[in-house]
């Protein structure tokens, strides 16, 4: 008899919950979304080597006629990680199963998937704002000394986007040209900014303010943009980083390209895992537990400390 069995339709279930799964975490995954993407094939090592060539200084020697030249010598900077797996599950009870009318599997899903963006992206946050190029606000010179009025503005956003400058930072974004729309603007090519709502809620108030609405299209516009000030484009989450000092401290990253990277191992970056009613074997002899988890590989590192400028500064209360 051709019957149909859970051997059969598990993968296809399967592969439902995983897109369910990263569709629930995609849009919390803010602090990755710039990052050199490098992952270890599997069955290989946890250990990855991002590689960094050091540029050459200019030939500007008039060359001799018939005369080699003593060339330049290539200068490498290894930079190593080593991926770590996260994970964390939840356990559903048969009668949980049995009386409850929630599609439970779905349900689960979307929560697991949102803790799982939510934890690669306080991973990924807290290497990447943990860099070396900081800017303190106003006259502040470290983060004790950052008071209530030392807030995000206009100033403090072209000092950034002038180190970035000087440090040859390429940008990540290109113009967004004019357009034929009433009140619109357009936008130069420009940097990334991570900022918070509080800090967005403070930006709001600068002249210098570009809200997204008003862009000359919105052709290209990022998941979670919200606006433009100067040569940077700036995406909100509730995940940007924050310090308890004498105020509470709002870290705004401004970033450019190959200032980090991140790696997973393929095929095994995010899994989403049913353990049904009954296959917990003698440890569940009566089939009174089911449990439905996520696993993750991940590592995220800076690559060029020179790339990013870290802004601390107060927010209005």
């Amino acid at each position: 008899m051709a019957d149909t069995t859970l051997t059969q339709i598990t993968p296809g279930v399967n592969v439902f919950y995983v897109r369910k799964m990263l569709q629930a975490a995609r849009p919390l995954l803010v602090h990755t979304r710039w990052a050199q993407v490098k992952d270890i094939p599997k069955k290989n090592t946890l250990a990855i080597r991002f590689r960094r060539y050091t540029l050459l200084s200019p030939a500007t020697t008039p060359l001799s006629e018939g005369i080699t030249p003593s060339g330049s010598r290539l200068s490498i900077t290894n930079i190593n990680a080593t991926v770590a797996q996260y994970g964390d599950y939840v356990t559903l009870t048969d009668l949980v199963v049995l009386t409850t009318l929630d599609p439970l599997l779905t349900e689960n899903t979307s929560v697991l998937g949102q803790q799982t963006g939510n934890t690669l992206d306080q991973l990924c946050r807290d290497v990447i704002t943990a860099g070396t190029t900081i800017q303190y606000s106003s006259t502040s010179t470290q983060t004790s000394e950052i008071t209530a009025g030392m807030k995000l503005n206009s100033d403090e956003v072209k000092e950034a986007v002038r180190t970035l400058q000087g440090n040859d930072a390429h940008k990540m974004m290109t113009m967004i040209n004019p357009s034929t729309g009433f009140n619109t603007t357009p936008i130069a090519a420009a940097y990334i900014g991570i900022i918070s709502h509080s800090t967005l809620f403070d930006l709001k108030n600068d002249t210098a303010w570009i809200p997204v609405q008003e862009y000359a299209t919105q052709k290209g516009v990022m998941d979670g943009e919200v606006g433009a000030m100067d040569d940077v484009r700036f995406v909100m989450t509730t995940n940007a980083a924050t310090e308890s000092s004498t105020v509470t401290v709002h870290k705004t990253l401004i970033l450019a390209q190959n200032f980090y990277g991140i790696s997973r191992i393929s095929g095994a970056a995010i899994e989403n895992i049913v353990m049904p009613l009954g296959s917990g074997g003698s440890s569940d002899p009566l089939k009174q537990r089911a449990t439905q988890g996520w696993k993750a590989t991940f590592v995220a590192k800076i690559l060029n400390e020179n790339f990013a400028v870290l802004i601390e500064h107060a927010v209005s209360s």
